[in-house]
């Protein structure tokens, strides 16, 4: 029995600081299989709340915060059973100093990407703009968001990006958005027949809601132009520009056609004749 109990309580050195016993060994694999069985009871009660798309971006949330208190909890044993905690640290104070500068940017994705997750800020199928780049979210992982533009290209945004950036969140209200054109005609036209044009341009087109009737804005008494501000309601607002695009064609159709001329930038000179003797 003695010589059970000597075997459990001889000590291992790895060199001069740290030291250790056999029974010392056994208490960290108890409390780290204690921990992993709480850890895992605790990640299946919250995942069991969440729908399926939710677990899959959580679960790599929940990964990480894994590896932290595995860690956190094998450094206080170590303290609690004798370890010189204060050597290991010491040990590796300078790797860890220029891992962590490395591992900044990268760090802060991770961190950004958990808020961006947990907060449901950014959806799969929410069309985004940040820093101009405008897409549609394809996929959220822990440290980039996948976003696909209207021509195709695929945007990899940063996680970080969300926190330092304005963002842009076109669809956090619904898909239906209110778009608006801008014109200008010359001075000399009817505002009223103007008014109904645009209207009737907006109205014409299949991609306009009905149902929210287009209105027109009388903006401003501009340098060479009166402004007009044309309010349309789409469905679908990631194909918005195409739509922009189709309804100033029907626009200036309609104003060549009806004589109402849209003016450029003019200057007027006065030339002051004098005569002399």
């Amino acid at each position: 029995m003695n010589k059970i109990i000597d075997f459990f309580n001889h000590p291992i050195k790895i060199g001069s600081d740290i030291s250790f016993t056999v029974l010392s060994l056994l208490i960290i694999l108890l409390v780290f299989i204690l921990t992993r069985f709480l850890l895992k009871l605790s990640n299946r009660l919250i995942l069991n709340r969440m729908d399926e798309d939710t677990q899959y971006k959580f679960k790599s949330i929940f990964t990480f915060f894994n590896y932290f208190v595995y860690l956190i909890v094998i450094l206080i044993t170590f303290d609690n059973i004798g370890v010189n905690v204060t050597a290991i640290f010491a040990a590796s104070a300078a790797l860890l100093v220029g891992v962590g500068l490395a591992l900044q940017t990268f760090i802060q994705d991770i961190i950004s990407g958990i808020f961006i997750i947990a907060d449901k800020a950014v959806h799969v199928g929410d069309i985004i703009q940040v820093d101009g780049q405008i897409g549609k979210v394809e996929n959220i992982t822990l440290r980039t968001t996948r976003a696909v533009t209207i021509d195709n290209k695929v945007l990899i945004i940063p996680n970080h990006k969300f926190l330092t950036s304005i963002l842009y969140n076109w669809t956090e209200n619904g898909t239906v958005t209110r778009e608006s054109i801008v014109v200008g005609v010359s001075y000399d036209s009817d505002v009223e027949e103007v008014t109904k044009i645009l209207i009737d341009c907006a109205t014409s087109h299949n991609k306009v809601l009905k149902k929210t009737s287009p209105s027109v804005l009388f903006k401003d008494f501009g340098e060479n132009a009166l402004i007009f501000q044309l309010f349309f309601t789409i469905n679908k607002s990631f194909f918005a520009e195409g739509v922009k695009s189709d309804i100033r064609y029907n626009i200036h159709a309609a104003f060549k056609e009806n004589q109402i001329e849209i003016p450029f930038p003019q200057r007027k000179l006065w030339i002051n004749k004098t005569e002399t003797n």
